[in-house]
Formats: structure tokens, sequence, C-alpha cells
């Protein structure tokens, strides 16, 4: 059991629901503005907004926790130490944003002692709050969430996600997206794993799985599915980290068969290489 007192967890995600509340607000104003646009690479979009988004984060932290750790999309890790640690992703979805289409996010999650206790999730432009905290369960606007009742793969809704880089794990992923397509009723690739996480833990779709994400993606959403009674691990089935190269999330009720799945069709393709 995380040893963190009831009453900080209470104002740590206050802080939090705060912090992502305004910056999700600044890039709900920006959204209809000419952007800057600079390139992380050929087709990775990042633009002035989360820059500044992750400014209004950052700032509202430090004036609150000043010795927080804190490892943001833009800026990287603070020199800091601390027990406490912040991952935050400003705008995921960014190529998204840039396009008008409807599927980006603000994601905090904090850490206490590389454990995740609290998860915000912004979800845009619907506007909506997904929290959780360890322990007390999973919200959506401040009305309780849970996970789907799906029991069966051929009812089942997935959702997934593609790099920008063409190599060996996206050729895996593309057998796996043809593989899991004939056998549920359909996966999705809505291009923001935060956002991907948050319908997991709402019941929306029933599972997840993507390759190369960075821990920014996933720290909230990893409490966030968790609160609501969902299951998160690799692809075989061991213990997650926000660090790792892969993550499978699910109901829970379908875990063991999604496993099963993924790692007979890596097999099947193994001749793209190791995943």
């Amino acid at each position: 059991m995380i040893d963190c007192d009831p009453a900080i967890l209470t104002e740590l995600e206050r802080t939090a629901v705060q912090a992502g509340e305004t910056a999700a607000e600044y890039i709900r104003r920006s959204s209809d503005k000419v952007l800057e646009i600079d390139y992380k690479g050929a087709t990775d979009l990042v633009t002035e907004v989360d820059h500044n988004s992750e400014q209004i984060i950052t700032d509202r932290i430090r004036t609150v926790y000043p010795h927080h750790q804190i490892l943001a999309e833009e800026s990287g890790w603070s020199a800091l130490k601390s027990d406490y640690l912040w991952v935050i992703d400003p705008l995921d979805g960014t190529t998204n944003f840039v396009h008008g289409y409807p599927s980006y996010a603000v994601s905090i999650g904090i850490f206490f002692q590389r454990q995740p206790v609290v998860a915000v999730i912004v979800e845009l432009p619907a506007g909506n709050t997904y929290t959780a905290s360890v322990g007390k369960g999973a919200f959506c606007n401040g009305q309780s969430i849970s996970v789907s009742r799906t029991t069966e793969m051929r009812k089942s809704l997935l959702v997934t996600g593609f790099g920008y880089h063409h190599g060996r794990k996206w050729e895996k992923n593309m057998g796996l997206f043809k593989h899991l397509t004939d056998i549920t009723q359909g996966v999705r690739r809505l291009g923001a794993a935060a956002v991907d996480l948050a319908h997991v833990a709402s019941g929306k779709a029933d599972g997840f799985w993507e390759y190369d994400l960075h821990p920014w993606d996933t720290a909230a959403g990893l409490l966030l599915v968790t609160e609501a009674g969902g299951c998160i691990s690799r692809f075989d089935g061991s213990a997650y980290s926000i660090f790792d190269d892969q993550i499978l999330a699910s109901n829970g009720l379908l875990h063991n068969i999604l496993q099963e799945e993924l790692e007979r069709e890596n097999q099947v393709n193994s001749r793209f290489g190791d995943g």
C-alpha cells in the first residue's frame, strides 16, 4: 500500500486539475488562431501552444510544490530530486490539434516514491476532465466511471496508435492491427494515447495497445485505467512501467485473451524483428 496521506492526495489532485483545466482553456482559446509550427521530425509537429501549455502547468506546480520533481514532454527533467514526480504532456495529439481533428488532451500524472497516485486527463475539445487518486476510483467530470464488461473479443472495440518512425515495430503493429480488426468489431486509431486510455477507463473502448510511447503519454492513463477496474501490463503480462516500450491496457476481462492474441500474432510476424 502506498503510504501517502489522503489529505495530501486531495490537494495534489486539486492542484493537478486546476493546472490541467487552465492549460486546456488556453489550448481551447488558441485553437482558432494561426499557429507557429516547428518540426521535431518530418511529421512530428510541435507548436507554440505545446510550450505555452507546459509553462502554465509547470508554473502552477512550482507555485504550490516548489520542491517536487517534474518530467515534461517539451522541457524534460527538472534538476530537483523528490519523492514526488509530476509527469506532464501539455498537449497529447498535437498533430490532431493543428489539423482541427477532435482528439487531443492535457495529461498530468503524479508519482510518489515511483508509484502512481494522482491522474488528470482533460480531453479536448470535448472538455471532459478525467481524474483518479490511488484507492479512490476514477471519475469523469465528477461522475464515477468504470471499464466495460465485455468478455468476448468478437464483441469488443479496441484502440491503438502508430509512432512516427516506420521501423520493425511499426510493421509488427500493422500486422496486429490487421489481425485484431479481423476478430473484433473494430480497431480505432485516434492519435492521442491519453485519450485512448481515458476511453478504456470509461468503457468506450475495451482495450488498447501500442509500441514506443513516452512516459508522459501514459503517466496519467496508467492510474486512471486501474482505478476504473481495468488492467495494464506489457504485452506478455509482466508489470508495466511508463518507461517501457510497449503497453497493453484492457477492461481486465479481456486481458489474458488480448495477451495471447498479441503474442501469437507477433510470433507469426517474427520476421519483422523483436518488439
